[in-house]
């Protein structure tokens, strides 16, 4: 038996819950993405080109995201 890493709750195995590793698998995918937006859609090239509120979300995105790097 064994504490997870992840969810630090006691594991029948000597590894961690396959549910919580497939769970930060997830978020760090999401993350990556989120984090991946702005040269996906190659803001700095045609940022004129988007409408208003695909800008407005984009840069709620990368305030969380500038905010997330400062922590």
């Amino acid at each position: 038996m064994k504490i997870c890493n992840i969810c630090h709750k006691i594991s029948a195995t000597d590894q961690d819950h396959l549910d919580c590793v497939q769970k930060r698998s997830i978020e760090m995918e999401d993350e990556d993405f989120k984090n991946n937006i702005p040269e996906k859609l190659n803001l700095s090239i045609n940022s004129q080109d988007l409408g208003v509120e695909v800008k407005a979300i984009l840069e709620h995105l990368s305030k969380e995201k500038n905010k997330s790097d400062k922590v």
